[in-house]
């Protein structure tokens, strides 16, 4: 992607994965990929309809990069649709949750928070590991740490 040009929501991204096969995500509001099912051959496998396995956060300058091409875009019908799902917060020293949605911090319980995709920055190698089954990054994120 050359220098300066805008990140479009609803762009799709193609993730090379070891096994040959590619993974594609959506891009939604905050540098949020919606990652979608499947494992794929090429961007024409893959459905209009595919549902999302998962919405994680990256950092932006890997969404301009080139390595992940944009290989399709799929724009969303009303400007709300391109917000992700609303996701957890966890204070590392009192382990209080809160809920993040629409760039809105509001204090919850954990049942409110219990099941939703943590606020997290991934990176590029931590995403192609989560792809694969690994699971410890997700782990690092989920449990405390003292």
């Amino acid at each position: 992607m050359a220098r300066g040009k805008r990140l479009k929501l609803g762009d799709i991204y193609e993730i090379p994965l070891p096994d040959g096969k590619k993974a594609y995500a959506r891009l939604f509001e905050e540098f949020t990929l919606g990652i979608y099912e499947g494992r794929y051959d090429s961007v024409d496998e893959l459905p209009d309809d595919a549902p999302y396995f998962r919405f994680i956060g990256v950092y932006k300058p890997m969404l301009g990069d080139g390595e992940w091409p944009i290989v399709a875009h799929r724009g969303f019908e009303h400007a709300d649709d391109a917000w992700p799902p609303p996701k957890c917060i966890v204070d590392a020293i009192t382990l209080k949750g809160s809920l993040y949605h629409k760039g809105k911090i509001i204090p919850c319980s954990f049942e409110e928070c219990k099941g939703l995709e943590v606020v997290a920055g991934w990176r590029r190698d931590h995403v192609v590991d989560m792809l694969m089954g690994e699971t410890k990054w997700d782990d690092s994120i989920r449990k405390p740490t003292h």
